[in-house]
C-alpha cells in the first residue's frame, strides 16, 4: 500500500474492523514514514448475476427490480422495508451460493413466491397474480384453494 500523502510503500495497521455486516474489512493503517494515519476498506469482489429472461435476453441481477415488486405485493400490508430487504438479501445468498454466473428469472420468481409465502400470504397471492399472469378467474381460485388446502 502507497501512502497518499508521502508515496512512501510501508505501513503498519492499526485497527481492524468489520463492518457492512461482515462484507468487508475496514483498516486503519499509519505510514512507517511520514507517520499519518488513513483507512482502507476490503470488499469481496462479487462477479454480477445474470438473469436469463423468458425471451432468452440477459440482464445483471437488480435488487431495486425486486424490491419494486415486493413493494407493490406489500401495499398496505403489516411489512416493513426491512423484512423486504431481509428478504431480498435470502434470495441474493440463495443465488449466489447456487448459481456461478446465469440464472432464469422463472427461479428467481419461484424463490420469491415460496420466501414471499412465509412472510404474507396476502402479499403472496398478489405477487402469484402478477408473476403467474392468471388468465382468468379460475386460474386465481385455483391458487387460491391450494393456499387454502395449505393451512388446513
Amino acid at each position: 500500500m502507497k501512502c497518499p500523502f508521502c508515496g512512501h510503500k510501508e505501513d503498519k495497521v492499526i485497527d481492524s474492523r468489520s463492518s457492512e455486516e461482515g462484507r468487508s474489512i475496514r483498516r486503519r493503517r499509519e505510514c512507517l514514514n511520514c507517520h499519518r494515519r488513513l483507512t482502507t476498506y476490503e470488499n469481496i469482489e462479487e462477479t454480477t448475476l445474470m438473469v436469463i429472461k423468458k425471451d432468452s435476453r440477459r440482464e445483471p441481477f437488480d435488487r431495486k427490480k425486486i424490491l419494486a415488486g415486493l413493494t407493490k405485493a406489500c401495499e398496505k400490508r403489516p411489512i416493513s422495508t426491512q423484512q423486504l430487504e431481509e428478504l431480498i438479501d435470502k434470495i441474493e445468498y440463495t443465488l449466489q451460493s447456487k448459481f456461478d454466473k446465469e440464472v432464469e428469472a422463472s427461479h428467481i420468481g419461484e424463490l420469491l413466491m415460496e420466501l414471499l409465502y412465509e412472510l404474507d400470504e396476502v402479499a403472496y397471492v398478489r405477487f402469484a397474480s402478477v408473476y403467474r399472469q392468471f388468465k382468468d378467474i379460475n386460474q386465481f381460485m385455483k391458487e387460491l384453494k391450494g393456499l387454502l388446502n395449505h393451512n388446513k
